[in-house]
C-alpha cells in the first residue's frame, strides 16, 4: 500500500518504510539470497534484516534507530540533574 504524503513535503512511505529504505531492503534481500545460495554465507541476510528493523518508521516521523539514539543519549551521555527539596 503506497501512502502519498498529505503535505507534499513529507516522505512517501510504503508499509512501514520510506521508499528509499524499501528499495535498499529489496535489493539487499535479493543479493543476500544469491550470496546465501552460492556461498552458504548468511551474514549479508542478517545485515539486511537488521537494517530493515532499524529503518521501520513509527507514526511516519521517527524510525527505530532514532528511538535507540534518543534513549542512549538520555540514559548514558546527558547528565541527569535531580533536586531534592524537603
Amino acid at each position: 500500500m503506497y501512502i502519498y504524503p498529505d503535505n507534499l513535503k513529507g516522505k512517501s512511505t510504503m508499509f512501514l518504510w520510506t521508499l528509499r529504505d524499501m528499495l535498499i531492503v529489496i535489493i539487499g534481500a535479493v543479493l543476500s539470497a544469491a550470496c546465501t545460495a552460492v556461498f552458504d554465507f548468511i551474514i549479508p541476510g542478517v545485515a539486511v534484516g537488521v537494517y530493515a528493523f532499524l529503518t521501520i518508521r513509527i507514526d511516519n516521523e521517527l524510525n527505530i534507530s532514532d528511538y535507540i539514539r534518543f534513549a542512549f543519549r538520555f540514559f548514558v551521555t546527558e547528565q541527569q540533574v535531580f533536586y531534592w527539596r524537603l
